[in-house]
């Protein structure tokens, strides 16, 4: 099923012609739709109140507090979309993988998947395991009405690479050890994710969000030609899950800029561009069909308001000729960046491209 086409039998929801749905699909928009990674979180400090004592695992399954949060920046900032507040280990946490998200570092696993023996630790993910998700994103969907809701989930390499190298990393030696080292291993790996994956998204759109992203956070340390042989076949299963939705979906790496055609060939409508690559350059790489989503550097946001506006303005100029553009950071908002100057920037895009 085409992103442009809805659901037989079924009427347009009430976000079908949204801004945000509207240039996924790649047609004609009333202004650039605007959404940030990350935007809820940090940076704010009603977020940081309401999360107070809570660790992070545990406020990902607290529905009423899960829909507090993913609001907050619809309020705050009139982005054109929301981001289900969660995290990419979440369905692994669900699985029941030892893993804790530690403050100042990151995910850890206590005990990471090295063999075949752990991988049968891996077990398939149901609907039930992440309840507290249906259940989340029907409050949601109550309360941003014709606001869409962005599901996202953590790509089966980035996942791998958490998983093998038990926890952050630099290098990803064990990671690509085994991708080298154990290809039939790493492909197994990686086919049990895209399967964990698949279902997690799945639950998310059939519970109401109307668009979904892929995260590949760490595809970046990676040649073209060993993401072609390692890592695509996998996204693209993930991506064919969910396809029959009729749902726009979206990919989007870090430092992925030799990457972006692979990335869309894996199956996404839209491809997210960090801010290492002009937009007019990305979609020569990126090939036609497609829409862009970036790329404003997210540490100019800390430049003062002229500079925002004037990057963000070469953003706008460097997407002119899109067929769709979702304007969007390079990656996601840092922690320390002044909420104001989010909400300025939203300001600025859509007073720029309203027509």
């Amino acid at each position: 099923m085409s992103v442009n086409d809805r659901p037989t039998g079924q009427p347009p929801s009430a976000t079908y012609d949204s801004a945000f749905l509207k240039a996924c699909r790649r047609e004609a928009v009333p202004h650039t739709p605007v959404w940030f990674m990350r935007q809820a979180g940090r940076s704010l400090p009603e977020y940081r109140k309401v999360r107070e004592g809570v660790p992070m695992l545990e406020s990902c399954m607290r529905p009423e507090l899960v829909t507090e949060i993913t609001l907050q920046p619809v309020r705050r900032h009139g982005v054109d979309a929301a981001i289900y507040f969660s995290d990419i280990v979440v369905p692994l946490k669900a699985i029941g993988i030892d893993l804790d998200i530690k403050p100042g570092v990151g995910p850890v696993v206590e005990r990471p998947v090295r063999t075949r023996v752990d991988l049968a630790r891996l077990r398939d993910l149901t609907p039930e395991d992440v309840s507290y998700v249906t259940e989340a994103i029907g409050l949601l969907t109550r309360e941003l009405g014709a606001t869409p809701l962005i599901g996202f989930a953590g790509a089966p390499f980035t996942l791998a690479s958490y998983l093998v190298e038990g926890g952050p990393s630099r290098t990803y030696e064990n990671a690509k050890a085994m991708m080298y080292g154990d290809p039939q291993l790493w492909a197994d790996l990686l086919d049990r994710l895209a399967e964990i994956t698949s279902v997690f998204l799945q639950v998310q759109i059939e519970a109401g969000a109307s668009a979904v992203q892929l995260f590949d956070s760490w595809a970046g340390a990676l040649a073209p030609a060993d993401y072609r042989r390692s890592v695509l076949p996998a996204s693209a299963k993930v991506f064919d899950a969910v396809a029959g939705y009729g749902v726009p979906r979206i990919h989007f790496g870090v430092g992925t800029g030799e990457l972006l055609g692979l990335m869309g060939e894996a199956g996404a409508d839209v491809v997210g561009v960090d801010w290492r690559v002009r937009l007019d350059d990305a979609v020569r790489r990126v090939g036609p069909g497609k829409a862009l989503q970036g790329n404003l550097d997210p540490t100019v946001l800390f430049a003062g308001a002229d500079a925002v506006r004037a990057k963000a303005r070469e953003v706008l100029d460097s997407a002119a000729g899109l067929e769709g553009h979702v304007f969007n950071l390079g990656h996601g908002v840092m922690p320390s960046t002044d909420p104001d100057a989010l909400t300025r920037l939203v300001e600025y895009v859509h007073e720029q491209t309203a027509g």
